[in-house]
């Protein structure tokens, strides 16, 4: 079907797509077949009404949009493809002409990929952080596996640091009581935190059966960061007896048979969720650095919708928690935003380079030509199924009913030209050692100099689970 292009501006076009009616014939003969098949006529069997009944009763426009609407996808697809242009989002179509028994014509107006050349990769120079494993964090790893399997013995003694007691906690203003801030017969390990301050000064000294009531500030819930008297009832002391750190120990955590081999162990298993870490900040820099080396106009639409997406998501967040904007800053440790507008602001920047961050890996997967075979959509399935815990069955279910193929596709491409890129690019620690991500494998290990990685890219952040296990 003839079709020509019009650049509009450097990020939206304007297809005009000719469907001759010896092409659209077809669709015509369907359309009528479709509504001969929703009407009821005297005298006629269902789908057996005659066309010309049909043209009588509603009309031959009727039939002749049916047909265009029918035939306009093909078109399009064949259009983009003749033209070679990249869209980004859904296509405005209007048919523009009709004329019955010669032509019909539709235009398309549709945001696309604006043109740039990419940059050298190999001139993209980014630090990362060494990866360090102290005595400290492998003490760390060993003190949670003997909490993991201490055992809990009943004492009859006042509580103290390092015990298990079971609490009943409540929570009143001004005399009344807060029902979402009750909880009754949780266990908690005194010294642990995490819970409203003040909580582990209140235990200490008190004995099964006894009460306490301090004034602390709740940490969850509609009343969050307000005031109020805390009472907190002890049921029971539990003293925690951990066990040995000893061979014994060894062989009933690990497959280990000395304590040193399984010490060996978890500090290469945190040496391997360190590289993993590394890889996924050095992948994140590399990106940035690329998108600061070009400058390219994006689709306002495109980024309206994104960031739009942005916000709701985060709002749907907070409000799942029970969190306003301000209650969230006053708490997140690692955001740098201040006030609202500061953190809307950071949230529209980071929509911006997502999207930019989009555009590039594209236009790299398209240049190089970089497919997705069928074993790397299989584990994106398996590490999406990880994630959410579910089941590959329930992932492919889920991804048929609402059409997540092409998106889902369109993520591991994209992860392998990043892939392409990081390969490409020079990556070195603080230190001034090259950091090894070619053979760096999804469980955290270095492939051999003579293997290469499966898939030949750096991990992601969902492999990390993998080296854990």
């Amino acid at each position: 079907m003839p079709s020509t292009v019009e650049q509009l501006n450097p990020t939206r076009v304007k297809l005009t797509i000719e469907l001759p009616f010896v092409d659209l014939q077809p669709k015509i003969d369907e359309a009528y077949k479709q509504i001969a098949q929703q009407i009821n006529l005297p005298g006629f069997r269902r789908g057996k009404v005659p066309p010309r009944l049909i043209d009588q009763r509603f009309g031959r426009g009727t039939v002749l949009q049916e047909a265009v609407n029918n035939a306009i996808p093909d078109a399009y697809s064949a259009a983009v493809s003749e033209h070679k242009v990249a869209p980004l989002g859904n296509p405005e179509v209007e048919l523009t002409r009709l004329e019955d028994g010669d032509v019909a014509e539709v235009t398309a107006e549709v945001d696309v990929r604006p043109e740039f050349d990419l940059p050298d990769f190999s001139e993209v120079e980014v630090q990362v952080e060494p990866v360090e494993v102290t005595d400290a964090d492998v003490d760390e790893r060993v003190e949670l596996l003997r909490q993991r399997f201490g055992t809990l013995t009943v004492v009859d003694r006042a509580a103290a640091e390092g015990d298990v007691v079971l609490i009943d906690l409540s929570a009143t203003r001004d005399g009344e009581a807060i029902e979402d801030a009750a909880s009754n017969g949780m266990q908690y390990r005194i010294g642990a935190g995490g819970m409203v301050e003040g909580l582990d000064d209140a235990l200490i000294g008190l004995r099964a059966g006894e009460t306490k009531t301090f004034t602390s500030k709740l940490v969850g819930g509609p009343h969050r960061d307000e005031d109020a008297d805390i009472e907190v009832t002890v049921t029971k002391v539990n003293e925690q007896k951990l066990p040995d750190l000893d061979d014994d120990f060894a062989q009933l955590v690990s497959e280990f048979d000395t304590v040193d081999e399984m010490i060996a162990d978890v500090r290469e298993n945190l040496v391997r969720i360190g590289r993993l870490d590394q890889a996924n900040t050095a992948r994140d820099k590399v990106l940035e650095a690329v998108i600061g080396k070009l400058d390219f106009p994006l689709p306002q639409t495109v980024l309206d919708n994104d960031v739009k997406a942005y916000h709701d998501q985060i709002e749907s967040q907070l409000n799942a928690a029970g969190l306003t904007v301000e209650q969230y800053l006053a708490d997140a440790e690692d955001e740098t935003a201040e006030t609202p507008e500061e953190f809307w602001k950071g949230v529209d920047e980071r929509a911006e380079q997502g999207l930019r961050a989009q555009i590039i890996l594209d236009k790299l997967a398209e240049d190089r030509q970089i497919g997705v075979s069928q074993e790397e959509f299989t584990q994106l399935l398996l590490q999406k199924a990880r994630q959410n815990g579910t089941s590959p069955e329930q992932e492919i279910k889920h991804m048929t009913e609402h059409n997540h193929m092409p998106e889902w596709m369109a993520e591991v491409r994209r992860g392998k030209a990043l892939g392409v890129i990081v390969d490409e690019a020079t990556v070195t620690d603080t230190g001034g050692e090259e950091v090894e991500l070619t053979r760096l494998q999804n469980d955290g290990t270095i492939a051999p100099e003579s293997a290469e990685s499966e898939d030949g890219r750096a991990p992601t952040a969902g492999d990390e689970e993998e080296a854990e296990a």
